[in-house]
């Protein structure tokens, strides 16, 4: 924190004073018999709250400035979302009364008004009146497109949303595709289901496609990164699409809305496709008589979601050099990802816990500008920021002013041009209107005034002021999982590999052999189990390798193909303790909450026995042949069942990580630990 380090500067200044002045006196040690004077002691630093006032005194000799700054931005594509975070902050008289701020944000991520609200609804009736004023005064063309979390369409006449602009009447409302993917995320049981993930990729893929022409482009470019950086060549589409990730494709490929009825039927593909998907503890995902519901009434959404015809969503900001060819970086201008980026940070505007109705009013103005001149200077240019830096706009525009007259250009590159504060209500003036109170910009002049800064700092945490990552859109996942319409089926749908393989020849009418169980072809079982127990020392497995594994995979009985049926391990009544309630009264799903405490991150799943399918029993019956005893590895002695287990950890590392086999073959060797283990 500033207060720290400012008693740290301060300390060591003092110490190496005093050091300075007890050097000098010990010269004269011996020559007289007067006692040394002892330094004088450090003075106080300045505590928090009064480093706080000095701030917003500061803010409110340029508050004219930084409203008028404010208002001067526009934008062609606007997108209006709330949060309720910061507006708990809200402290003093007028602590409760604000439920939410509301924004609204350009293209270019800037902020063009910011609002506490009491309510929403008719509440924002006055700052859209504001809007539109605002850029009939300045003569700018009203934006084209809108976007909303909410109030998108109406069945009978015109919506909420554009009713609140409408002195704007050709402006086109859509909803946000990820409020709209969260909608139906309503309607799975839980997050923490690990078919999570997957349904809301395959979501987005009923709803996006990538552009053609740029995928190659990226794909070319990857495939020569890899042979000129790492040296590997002879990657297929599959594994070549896979190294692809998120982010590349969100800078370096556009996207477009399928249509509405070619989106209609690919979520009605994937709802069939999910409605009996389940877990390893045998959960499912979906709670479908919810599902049912939501669809029936999202129906209707469908067209709000679309790209409006004739709206360039995608503007190029530069280029990168992959591989050795050059890559456009776009940004795109649809939903509202840039503003729930602005609510991360707009909660760090006001430090601390909370503060005053004035002084929130000042972080929240300074912060909004500082906010909207980055965001300015990122949608210009994306060269290395320059060593000036300053907000202050009147000072830029003096200087340019005065060096445009006398040496002929600008020395400060000012990417904002402020013009006259409109008269718009921002920030806390916008809720005292609401609430009928005076507003008075007494920033800063109390600072013995509580504001919510606690008296002893020792134990408190600076959040920073960082810059935090680029903004990542949750609607874009990795191409192997979106990459075509026929990735929405799941893996269990897909055709088995030995309906496409002719070229296995048939095998020779053999002896019937059976396993423990009484299913027969147990001896094909073994034969594949073995050949996997023996590359458990290698670090990959070869082409040849996989092809042998995916012959062996053919010959086996159509029930060990199967996708492993895992029995329900649930408690029809949950224990009572700490951790253990849930989120909703009402829980229509058995094991839900067993799957919360058991699922801890993302890829991971609970144990099962060995014995649940035969592939895996035979592989760990290999394996305890092997290891009779414990070893020593590494000077680390490990008991039997650890060191058996090292290598069927191994041997499920390898297998997961051969895109052959994840291709071409349904292998499931899933998680075992000491205790499934000892238990079978």
């Amino acid at each position: 924190m500033l207060y720290h380090k400012l008693c740290e500067q301060h300390s060591e200044d003092w110490m190496e004073r005093s050091l300075q002045y007890l050097s000098a006196c010990d010269r004269f040690q011996g020559t007289t018999t007067r006692p040394i004077t002892p330094p004088p002691p450090m003075p106080p630093v300045p505590t928090a709250k009064w480093l706080l006032s000095v701030h917003a005194e500061d803010v409110r000799s340029r508050y004219s400035e930084l409203k008028a700054r404010v208002t001067s931005v526009f934008g062609s594509i606007l997108k209006m979302d709330s949060t309720k975070q910061v507006a708990k902050k809200l402290a003093g008289a007028a602590a409760g009364t604000a439920a939410w701020v509301t924004n609204v944000g350009n293209e270019h991520g800037q902020v063009l008004m910011s609002v506490l609200t009491s309510h929403k609804g008719q509440g924002l009736l006055p700052m859209t009146t504001g809007l539109v004023r605002r850029y009939e005064a300045a003569g700018v063309a009203p934006p084209t497109l809108l976007y909303v979390d909410q109030d998108c369409c109406s069945s009978v006449g015109t919506s909420r949303a554009a009713a609140m602009f409408s002195g704007w009447s050709d402006l086109v409302v859509r909803l946000d595709v990820w409020h709209f993917m969260r909608r139906f995320a309503a309607g799975l049981h839980t997050d923490s289901h690990p078919l999570y993930s997957l349904f809301m990729a395959k979501l987005s893929a009923c709803i996006f496609v990538w552009d053609e022409g740029d995928l190659s482009l990226l794909k070319e470019a990857k495939k020569r990164e890899l042979e000129q950086q790492q040296g590997i060549r002879g990657l297929t589409e599959e594994q070549l699409t896979g190294r692809l990730t998120s982010r590349q494709l969100a800078q370096h490929c556009r996207r477009c809305t399928r249509g509405v009825e070619e989106t209609e039927q690919l979520i009605g593909q994937l709802l069939e496709a999910f409605k009996d998907a389940r877990e390893t503890f045998g959960i499912p995902l979906v709670d479908q008589e919810r599902m049912d519901v939501i669809w029936d009434t999202q129906r209707r959404h469908l067209p709000c979601i679309q790209d409006p015809p004739g709206v360039q969503l995608y503007t190029q900001t530069g280029s990168v050099t992959t591989g050795g060819l050059t890559l456009p970086v776009y940004r795109c201008a649809r939903g509202s990802t840039s503003l729930e980026t602005f609510h991360n940070h707009l909660n760090r505007f006001i430090p601390g816990t909370s503060a005053n109705l004035e002084n929130f009013q000042a972080y929240l103005l300074e912060g909004l500008e500082r906010w909207n001149e980055d965001r300015a200077a990122a949608a210009v240019t994306h060269d290395a920021p320059l060593s000036l830096r300053c907000y202050s706009g009147s000072l830029q525009h003096s200087i340019n002013e005065l060096s445009q007259r006398l040496l002929g250009c600008s020395l400060v590159q000012d990417y904002s041009k402020p013009g006259q504060y409109t008269g718009e209500l921002i920030g806390v003036e916008y809720l005292c209107s609401q609430q009928s109170w005076e507003f008075r910009e007494n920033f800063g002049r109390d600072p013995d005034v509580p504001d919510g800064i606690p008296a002893d700092l020792g134990d408190v945490e600076d959040e920073g002021f960082g810059d935090e990552a680029e903004e990542q859109d949750h609607t874009i996942s990795p191409l192997s999982l979106i990459s075509t319409k026929e990735a929405i089926r799941l893996s269990r749908d897909s055709p088995s590999p030995s309906q496409s393989s002719q070229d296995v020849p048939p095998e020779p009418q053999e002896d019937v052999c059976r396993g423990p169980e009484g299913t027969p072809g147990f001896d094909r079982v073994v034969d594949l189990a073995r050949y996997l127990v023996e590359l458990r020392e290698k670090p990959c497995i070869s082409d040849r390798e996989a092809a042998d594994i995916v012959r062996l995979w053919d010959r086996l009985p159509d029930s060990d193909r199967q996708c492993v049926s895992y029995p329900p391990r649930h408690k029809e009544r949950l224990l009572q303790g700490r951790f253990k309630a849930t989120h909703s009264k009402t829980s229509t799903c058995h094991g839900k909450e067993s799957l919360k405490r058991c699922v801890l991150g993302q890829g991971s799943g609970p144990a099962q026995w060995p014995n649940i399918s035969r592939i895996v029993e035979a592989v760990w019956l290999e394996l305890c042949s092997i290891h009779p005893a414990g070893k020593v590895k590494w000077g680390v002695s490990m008991n039997r069942w650890a060191a058996i287990l090292h290598d069927y950890q191994a041997i499920r590392r390898l297998v997961g990580n051969c895109p052959a086999l994840r291709g071409r073959t349904r292998i499931q060797l899933f998680e075992v630990n000491q205790r499934t283990l000892s238990v079978w």
